[in-house]
């Protein structure tokens, strides 16, 4: 979709490829209209946008790339020595996962970093982690991510 390819997240443009036996896409197809006409709607002004947008998906895609990639690094900077948090391998994307030992519920501390530190991270249930003590952060955020980051690491001191 446009949302990733040109780096606007909100842009709902996006396309499929459906193939295969004629009486397995067709039903597929079908389904899939209800699902694009009821909740991925394109707006008017996105689809006038299209071609100036994917004119510059090039440019705009790889100044993303380096903010993602100097923020990680940042995170990895951060993190490194701390022994309550370990930042999670990834394969891709724009959000990075942070484990922590806690023994309190994501939920709670994901509101109370927003309460008292002015930082907001996703609880890792958000994500399908099983475990509390997983926090998903989004790695294109701009000059905030650094105090952020810290933001995040001294409250686990604070309140552990």
């Amino acid at each position: 979709g446009l949302s990733k390819v040109a780096a606007l997240p909100q842009m709902k443009i996006a396309w499929f490829v459906v193939s295969g036996p004629d009486t397995l896409t067709r039903p597929a197809v079908e389904r899939l209209e209800v699902i694009a006409d009821t909740y991925l709607s394109m707006s008017a002004p996105a689809q006038y946008a299209i071609p100036g947008l994917l004119a510059q998906r090039g440019s705009l895609r790889m100044q993303l790339l380096e903010r993602i990639r100097a923020n990680r690094a940042e995170l990895q900077r951060q993190l490194r020595g701390n022994p309550k948090c370990e930042l999670l391998d990834a394969g891709g994307g724009w959000y990075a996962v942070i484990g922590v030992r806690t023994a309190r519920l994501d939920e709670d501390i994901a509101l109370d970093l927003l309460q008292k530190k002015q930082v907001l991270v996703h609880p890792g249930h958000f994500y399908d982690f099983r475990q509390d003590g997983h926090f998903v952060f989004s790695l294109i955020g701009s000059a905030e991510f650094r105090e952020g980051i810290a933001r995040f690491l001294t409250y686990f001191f604070e309140y552990p």
